[in-house]
């Protein structure tokens, strides 16, 4: 093979030869305290890895084929005491030109969605990453015109970490981690593709939301006669879009980490058992507007807040829907008459002039107007037809709630755009005050649902015109943003929506439309799959979760903006497991099964409060990572949190018959 020179620099300009595609180049690093940092570069002879000047250690690599792909370790091993960074450079020989960057859970195409504060090309063509940001350890390259995609993925060993109190500059690891980086550089002609051990974060380290600080290298200990073994592997794939290179890049890196599901602790009727506490805990009937206290909650007390919120982050109106209905099943009368009381407060104080739903009370909006978001109003609306076709089914009519969500439909109707997209905000005449629309996959399952409980094929059509407009401009450009409403990025919960809309218009459409909408279905359940976690990232025994012995498998990462997990998943799990079938594609499946046997892990119980203040109010901000929003950190929690939307979507994945019942009209 040659003489390969191996070159990955921290914080250096130096310029590199053009290389082959198959060339690997590497670069040895040493720090000792108190002194200058020094780079080597090595140069492979055999399987030595040979460095400008003698050092006190030595480096082999070894490279061998697993089928297709090519496996890379390099090992370190000391001679003396030492402090060390290793890392490797792959030229993949795509064009920079047309490169797009698939990370898993955190970079997607060029992250251009996401502002310069936030990790993108914006800031930077050329980034490092800790692995532990990603939900599969892999740093991948599509190109576009040459329709080729190359991939490395960290081939795992032990999971340990430790707590290192200065995060930036150059940094001597306190004890033993066993995160490394990932990345690439596309500042020359040719992508590269980058990876080493222990980790760096380059240009920048992105600490919280929309805060990037000064880089970061840690050097590893190394004692005498002892060494270190790190392995990759080297993937290459054929791709008709950045989509298929999505989608198999996901069942590949699936594959071969093969994660599997936990022991579950707790059942989903014990599950549902422990969240019910917090209806009991959380609901506030002092005011007019009735509601569980689900946002701005801190985690120290679990106190009540006046803020409530209809969708999104409270998620007060499923809320009651789920107390009514567990309160009735389990004949619990304090949970029912909260869910009744809840719906009833909001048909007298919770629709605004025009018709529509108040998003949040008691936000004040510039000029005292309600800024409306169609995310929480179709969620509102979700939540409303679930009750109605609930009540309905028990011989409870609500006549004035059926003719107000008529309204709210028509109004839907009526604000539709041309091209069959809803704009992501509007004021309460109906006006476009943020005209995006990512977040149109939102609408199509409260308009399904208009057209299943009413009958009404005007809801059906708005629909499919959402579903065009989806396809055209989300699913066919893997183009999912816009669907949180703290952030307009790349967002996992995008994909989630346009998931859940064409699975609802798969589920009320015939032969040749359904086989379409299942299609769809199954090119974002790719998308939305690659934001979840196949491998547990390590935590240090001293951190919270650590102690808990937290498992990430099955959590997802939240958005580029917003880098924590967390257990958004509500109908996901359910569709994965219908689609799996209808595709007879088994990692749905398998997917579906980690994700929810690992989501009860953190269930605050009087036995185990899991750093929570109170039974049932499930965790929301999981810092799995270097990331805060200013308190605690990786291995915690953050001091402040939303258990509203937590505990709906847990109870709607333990109601896996809901929505197939409701569409299917039983």
């Amino acid at each position: 093979m040659g003489i390969k020179k191996i070159s990955l620099l921290f914080m250096l300009l130096v310029s590199f030869a053009p290389l082959s595609a198959s060339d690997i180049d590497v670069v040895i690093s040493l720090k000792s305290e108190g002194q200058p940092l020094h780079h080597y570069f090595l140069e492979q002879k055999g399987n030595q890895l040979i460095p400008e000047k003698p050092l006190p250690l030595d480096i082999t690599i070894e490279q061998k084929k697993d089928g297709a792909d090519e496996l890379l370790t390099l090992c370190v091993k000391a001679k003396a005491d030492v402090y060390y960074n290793i890392g490797g450079m792959l030229n993949t020989a795509l064009s920079s030109q047309s490169a797009e960057f698939y990370l898993p859970g955190l970079f997607y195409h060029q992250n251009m969605r996401s502002p310069a504060k936030a990790p993108s090309f914006k800031t930077s063509r050329s980034w490092n990453f800790r692995e532990d940001r990603l939900s599969t350890p892999l740093t991948s390259v599509y190109d576009e015109k040459m329709k080729q995609g190359v991939s490395v993925m960290r081939i795992l060993d032990q999971g340990k970490d430790c707590v290192v109190g200065q995060l930036s500059g150059e940094v001597i690891l306190p004890g033993e981690t066993s995160i490394g980086y990932l990345g690439f550089d596309a500042e020359d002609p040719q992508v590269s593709l980058t990876f080493g051990y222990p980790f760096m974060e380059t240009p920048k380290r992105y600490v919280r939301k929309l805060s990037l600080v000064e880089a970061v290298m840690t050097f590893a200990h190394l004692k005498r006669g002892e060494q270190k073994r790190i392995s990759w592997r080297i993937h290459t794939v054929q791709a008709k879009d950045f989509s298929d290179f999505v989608a198999l890049t996901w069942c590949h890196s699936f594959d071969k980490m093969a994660p599997q599901p936990l022991t579950p602790r707790y059942t989903p009727a014990e599950m549902k058992s422990g969240l019910a506490q917090y209806f009991k805990q959380s609901y506030v009937d002092s005011t007019p507007l009735k509601y569980h206290s689900g946002i701005s909650i801190q985690t120290a007390t679990c106190n009540r807040e006046s803020r409530v919120q209809l969708g999104f982050c409270g998620r007060v109106l499923l809320n009651a829907f789920n107390a009514l209905e567990y309160g009735e099943q389990q004949q619990d009368e304090q949970l029912v008459s909260m869910g009744k009381n809840i719906f009833d407060s909001w048909l007298a104080h919770g629709i605004t002039q025009n018709g529509w739903l108040i998003d949040d009370k008691p936000i004040v909006r510039a000029g005292g107007q309600q800024i409306h978001t169609i995310r929480q109003q179709s969620e509102g609306i979700y939540a409303l037809l679930h009750y109605l076709s609930y009540e309905k089914k028990h011989h409870r009519k609500h006549q004035e709630w059926e003719l107000r969500v008529r309204k709210m439909l028509d109004n839907m109707v009526a604000m539709q755009l041309s091209d069959g997209h809803f704009a992501r905000k509007f004021k309460e005449d109906g006006t476009v005050h943020d005209i995006s629309g990512g977040s149109t996959s939102s609408a199509t399952s409260a308009l399904v649902m208009g057209y299943v409980y009413f009958g009404d094929k005007k809801y059906l059509k708005a629909a499919e015109r959402t579903v065009d407009y989806i396809e055209q401009n989300i699913i066919n450009k893997s183009d999912y943003y816009s669907s949180t409403l703290d952030a307009n990025c790349e967002d996992k919960e995008a994909a989630i929506a346009a998931v859940t809309a064409t699975y609802y218009m798969a589920m009320v459409s015939p032969n040749k439309a359904r086989m379409h909408y299942i299609d769809l279905c199954r090119k974002a359940a790719y998308f939305a799959l690659s934001w979840y976690y196949t491998w547990d990232v390590p935590f240090a025994p001293e951190q919270l979760l650590g102690k808990l012995n937290f498992h990430t498998r099955g959590w997802g990462n939240v958005s580029v903006e917003n880098n924590h997990v967390d257990v958004f998943v509500f109908e996901l799990p359910s569709i994965l497991k219908w689609l799996s079938t209808e595709t007879n594609e088994r990692r749905f499946e398998q997917m579906r099964q980690v994700i929810f046997n690992s989501l009860d892990q953190l269930l605050p119980t009087q036995d185990r409060l899991c750093g929570i203040a109170k039974p049932g109010y499930y965790p929301e901000v999981v810092q799995h990572t270097t990331w805060d929003y200013g308190s605690h950190g990786k291995g915690f929690y953050h001091r402040v949190f939303a258990p509203g939307w937590t505990v709906a979507s847990l109870w709607e994945m333990y109601s896996p018959q809901r929505t197939i019942d409701y569409l299917k009209g039983k």
